[in-house]
């Protein structure tokens, strides 16, 4: 199965969620990339080569931001979760540092 590498900011945040079903769809989020990358929506501009997967949940828009590195085999980086709220802000930052 494909390998899934979580970067600090992802897994900072998912490491915080305490609620359980919030958590299980962030887990269900990253079933189906392994199973299938392509689910997210691609990403151009200055976050070209970067997949976005949405997760509704109890009124609010997560986020859940990641790439596809290819090795010896496909290796899914999940870059950065969070609320939708300046989102895409913190993760243009956070992948020009990088």
């Amino acid at each position: 199965m494909t390998e899934v590498v979580f970067l600090p900011p992802a897994a900072k945040f998912i490491k915080k969620i305490k609620d359980k079903r919030l958590k299980s769809l962030y887990q269900e989020a990253v079933d189906k990339i392994r199973k299938d990358h392509t689910v997210g929506e691609v990403k151009t501009g200055d976050l070209a080569g970067i997949y976005g997967y949405d997760i509704y949940y109890n009124k609010t828009n997560y986020e859940l931001a990641y790439t596809v590195e290819y090795t010896a085999d496909k290796v899914i980086v999940v870059i950065m979760a969070g609320t939708r709220e300046n989102f895409y802000e913190q993760l243009k930052q956070y992948w020009k540092q990088k």
